[in-house]
Order: C-alpha cells, then sequence, then structure tokens
C-alpha cells in the first residue's frame, strides 16, 4: 500500500510517484484547493487535493474529517515560496495527489488528539486513541530500544533469557497474591508472580549461572503514581559472584540501556549506607540531584530547657532530632509561610515543627531562649549558618521523624524549584538492615531469602543484610541482594521471622530441598521497567509508560476490568459468591 513512511519524503523525493498511507490530522479548505495533513507513525506530511490535477481526488477530499484512514497517491514537489514549514521534517515539500482512497471512516472523536487538557478516565477508556499521538509514540519507541539494549548488554555478558512459570504457588512476598483459582483442583488456587525469585533461584541450582528475564509481575496493593497491578521488570541472577559483580553487570547494562535513550551516564555510581540515607535524607531512595541534607542535634537538644525536647533527646537510640538547612531561607519564606510549614508535616504524624532563623547578632526564633548562649553557638556551627539561612527541625520517633522530615525536605526542593531538570543522579543504597520491626513483629526488610552478613548476632535487629538498591532521582529502581544458598543459613532466618519448620516447608519446601543438592553461591536484581521508562521520558506518571494501564483503583477502564462472570463459569471452578447486602450487614 504504501512506497514509504510520512515523514521521509523529502526534497529528494522531488517528482517522483509515491504511495502513502496514514490518519487525517488535520484539513482544510482553501478556495476549492483541500489541504489535508496525513499522519502516520513517523510523523506529517501535506497532501493538496487540486481539482485541476484531480477532479476524482478532489471530490474524495471534499468528504474526507479528521481521523479518516486514507491511501494517498500522487507526486512530490517542492512548496512554494514562503510557503515552507521549519516545524515540520516534511515542511519543505507536498504531495500532489491524482488518487485518493478513503479506506475507513472515523466517527467524531470523543476529544481531539494532543488536547492536553482531557481527562484521564476519558483519556483511558479510550487509551487507544491516546496512544496516536506522537507523543506517545515516542514513548514506547524508547521503551523498545531500551529493552532492546538491555537484552544485548545482558546477551553479551553470558546471559540466558529464560521464561519462567506464570501461574505459580502463593507465597508471602510483602504485598498480596493475585490468586487464580484452578477448575482442575476444585478449591485449589495458583498466584501470579509478584517476582520470578524462587523460580531464578532454581535455576541457580540447576547450573544456568547468567539467567535473565523481561518478567511480567503482578501485586495486589495499593496504587500510586510509580505502581500498577501488573507490571515489567528486567530480572537477572548470577552464580558464584557477590554483590560487586551484580553492581558491575548491573551499570554496564544501565549505561548502554541509557545511551539507546539518547543519555551518556557516568559510572561507577555513588554509593550510600542505607543508614546514612535516613539520617541524612530521611529516605532509602534520596534524590542527590539537589542537597538539603539532616543534620543529628540530638546532643544539643538534650541539654535544652525546653522539657518536651529534653525529654526526646534522652533516648537516642529510639529517637532523633533532626535539622533542615535552608540556604537564605529567611529571605524566601515569610515568617507565616513557615508557621504554615508546620501544617504540612502534620499530615504525616508530626506533632510540630521549630525553626531559627540566622541573623547579625545569632540565632533567633521562639524556641531560642531556651537554649543557652553557647549551644545556640554549637546550632551555627554544626549547621554552618550564614546571615540569612533557616533551620528548621524535628524531633520524636526516630522512623516517625526520618519519614516526615525526608518529605518536608523533597517539599522545600519542589517549592523552591531547586531540583535540576534534564539530570540523572544514580546512587546505590547498601548495607540494609536484615529485618524491620513492624507492631511488634519481625519483617524481612527486602525478602526472606537475602543472605545475612553478620549471621551470628544475637539481636535480630542488628543483624544486617548483603542487599541493595538502586535509586535514580529520588525513584527505587531496582532492588537485589546475594541469596541464601545454604539451607541451615536459610531455616534460622525463616525461624527468626517466626516461620515455623512446618510451614516453610509447606510454602517454600521445594526451595528447602534444592538447596540441600549442592546450591552455588548467588546473586540478582530487578530493575522496574516502567519506572526507568517514566523517569527516561519524564513522565508524570507510570501510566504514560504503559501500553494499556490500570487506573488507581486497580480497574481497566478500556476492557471494564475487573467484572463479574456467569453463574456457569463460577460453578466450574467450585466457588460460590457471598450475598454483598448480607455480607455488608454481617
Amino acid at each position: 500500500m504504501r512506497s514509504q513512511y510520512c515523514a521521509e519524503v523529502d526534497e529528494n523525493n522531488v517528482g517522483e510517484a509515491v504511495s502513502l498511507c496514514g490518519w487525517v490530522n488535520s484539513y482544510r479548505d482553501h478556495g476549492g484547493v483541500i489541504f489535508i495533513d496525513l499522519r502516520d507513525k513517523s510523523g506529517l506530511v501535506q497532501l493538496v487535493c487540486d481539482p485541476a490535477d484531480s477532479t476524482e481526488a478532489h471530490k474524495v477530499a471534499n468528504e474526507v474529517r479528521d481521523e479518516f484512514v486514507l491511501i494517498a497517491k500522487g507526486r512530490v514537489r517542492l512548496r512554494g515560496e514562503g510557503l515552507t514549514n521549519p516545524n515540520l521534517k516534511t515542511g519543505k515539500i507536498e504531495i500532489v495527489v491524482d488518487e485518493l482512497i478513503v479506506e475507513n471512516k472515523s466517527d467524531v472523536l470523543p476529544f481531539v488528539i494532543n488536547d492536553e487538557k482531557v481527562g484521564e478516565e476519558t483519556l483511558l477508556k479510550y487509551r487507544y486513541l491516546d496512544l496516536r499521538k506522537p507523543k506517545s509514540y515516542e514513548i514506547f519507541k524508547l521503551r523498545s530500544k531500551a529493552t532492546i539494549a538491555a537484552r544485548n548488554a545482558l546477551d553479551a555478558q553470558g546471559f540466558l533469557e529464560v521464561e519462567t512459570p506464570v501461574l505459580t504457588k502463593s507465597t508471602p512476598e510483602g504485598a498480596r497474591d493475585y490468586l487464580v483459582p484452578s477448575r482442575v483442583h476444585a478449591g485449589e488456587f495458583y498466584a501470579l508472580p509478584q517476582s520470578p525469585q524462587l523460580f531464578k533461584q532454581l535455576l541457580m541450582v540447576g547450573g544456568f549461572d547468567r539467567y535473565f528475564q523481561i518478567a511480567k509481575c503482578f501485586r495486589d496493593e495499593d496504587l500510586r503514581a510509580d505502581r500498577q497491578p501488573e507490571f515489567t521488570q528486567i530480572d537477572l541472577e548470577m552464580s558464584f559472584c557477590g554483590q560487586e559483580e551484580v553492581i558491575a553487570v548491573s551499570e554496564d547494562m544501565l549505561k548502554d540501556v541509557f545511551a539507546a535513550a539518547g543519555h551518556d551516564i557516568q559510572t561507577p555510581f555513588n554509593r550510600i549506607p542505607y543508614m546514612e540515607a535516613m539520617e541524612k535524607y530521611g529516605s532509602d531512595k534520596p534524590d542527590l540531584r539537589y542537597d538539603l541534607a539532616m543534620v543529628d542535634m540530638i546532643d544539643i537538644f538534650a541539654r535544652c530547657e525546653n522539657e518536651i525536647f529534653s525529654n526526646i533527646a534522652k533516648d537516642t537510640k529510639k529517637n532523633r532530632v533532626k535539622a533542615l538547612k535552608v540556604p537564605n531561607g529567611d529571605n524566601i519564606f515569610s515568617k507565616r509561610q513557615m508557621k504554615g510549614f508546620e501544617d504540612y508535616v502534620r499530615k504525616f504524624g508530626a506533632s510540630g515543627l521549630g525553626y531559627f532563623q540566622m541573623k547579625e547578632d545569632g540565632l533567633k526564633g521562639p524556641l531560642a531562649k531556651f537554649f543557652s548562649a553557647e549551644d545556640l553557638e554549637q546550632i551555627i556551627k554544626v549547621s554552618e549558618l550564614k546571615v540569612g539561612d533557616v533551620i528548621f527541625f524535628g524531633a520524636g520517633d526516630k522512623h516517625l521523624v526520618w519519614d516526615y522530615m525526608g518529605r518536608f525536605r523533597i517539599y522545600l526542593a519542589e517549592l523552591m524549584e531547586i531540583i535540576p531538570e534534564n539530570r540523572f543522579e544514580f546512587v546505590w543504597v547498601v548495607d540494609f538492615p536484615m529485618f524491620e520491626v513492624e507492631e511488634g513483629k519481625i519483617k524481612a526488610m527486602h525478602h526472606p531469602f537475602t543472605m545475612p552478613s553478620n549471621i551470628d548476632v544475637k539481636d535480630p535487629e542488628e543483624m544486617m543484610s548483603i542487599a541493595y538498591d538502586i535509586v535514580l532521582n529520588g525513584t527505587e529502581l531496582g532492588g537485589g541482594s546475594v541469596r541464601i544458598h545454604k539451607p541451615e543459613i536459610q531455616e534460622k532466618v525463616f525461624k527468626l521471622l517466626g516461620i515455623s519448620d512446618e510451614e516453610a516447608h509447606e510454602k517454600f519446601g521445594f526451595l528447602l530441598d534444592a538447596l540441600k543438592f549442592g546450591a552455588p553461591p548467588h546473586a540478582g536484581l530487578a530493575f522496574g521497567l516502567d519506572r526507568m521508562m517514566m523517569l527516561l521520558t519524564d513522565s508524570p506518571s507510570i501510566r504514560d509508560v504503559i501500553a494499556f494501564p490500570k487506573t488507581q483503583k486497580a480497574q481497566c477502564i478500556l476492557t471494564q476490568a475487573p467484572s463479574p462472570v456467569d453463574n456457569e463459569q463460577l460453578k466450574e471452578l467450585s466457588i460460590r459468591l457471598r450475598d454483598k447486602k448480607r455480607t455488608t450487614t454481617n
């Protein structure tokens, strides 16, 4: 049907006969001569339908409307003097049409292609129309290039691509599983994989040495801008290696992926221990494109005359007093704004937010009276304050303070517009604790198959793991760890997590058995491909880089999924639904 794509025609084709296909981007009738901008994946080209050249083509063009599908045949000519369009790749030429075929008509669209003010629900309902935007096509063109680059990079380093099962066993990995009922085995269920974690470890036991997969994963969890119920990750695993080898392979792969997207990134990336990230930035995924690091003030506040602060500061293990300096903040924020910042942090559980202003004659602020002159001088020294600076501080439980002060840091950076654009700042966060305690219960910080670095420590809260996350511009791009390859270590970790031998063998018996048959040391990592593309394309939401995404309620508006099924299907699956009204009242 076509001789070339629309935007491939240029001055070198003048005088040639061409056949082009695409959609009507726009049309204009100028005194009987009809101009049509024809669009395909490559871009636009202008068609000229003049009755002097072809009455039949002009007659057809007269009936054309936006988004009609056309096949246009004609000859290439230069545009007239002063009629070129410098903003268009084909702006110097046009196609004089002698045959025009309407391959398909289009109803009036629910929105205009490229209209940026259309509501998201409408865009998702008609996602196939939203995908016609040149911007959308460029996103998925870039995604394809990035995926191919990842494949080629890993293939060049001796990795083997292996597909792992999608219907598998439900295992607790941190989020809820999507369950699939079995028709053949009544009352039993498969689970969609949250990750290929266990299978890729089994591949290492199987001697595959280096595995990768562009894997579909599923998690039934609450959604946000960088989450979807189904997502894609670049998953890899290596045998006879440790953290350093995985990091080296990952950096090489990322360099190739970003190069395919037109960005030259420098390796090796910086590294920061988990505790340092929390203490300085209040987050294990710090955005290092700007400074605004927190400073510890707990020793100074222990000596202040305000009992609330001094009592908090006495428990240095459980509590924190953190200060956040804003250079020249006294000239940026009004006192009203600074008092309003307290309302912001209260949304995240803070009981308050204090501040000092650095004046010519020293620190000023509502709480200055509770500190000695020596301690005020110490605050200035530790924070390296200059006249005009403002310092905010939060106090309380360390996890709470880290959280709200970390959020406040990002809030201030956005408010002051100090976050650089078009910059990629990678950092490895390393040396994670093995466990975290939630509501008095020990949980694995990464997952229970992570190798501890100090397995013999008595206090589980002091046990560290050989785990590493890769962070880009404040977004966790991927995470991995050295895996447990010895059954006695795996069993000990299960015990610390409160998983009984019976439960461990019921849920992970196949893995525990495999570890007994000569499992090699192995480690791996998984990158979120969707998140990576969101950052590479500077998209505000992960939904923009997924062809057919779900809403924040995990619904597909396009296909109306999830949806009810008929009773016959339920009967085949041995499922009976409760009466909704009765369930609600009970």
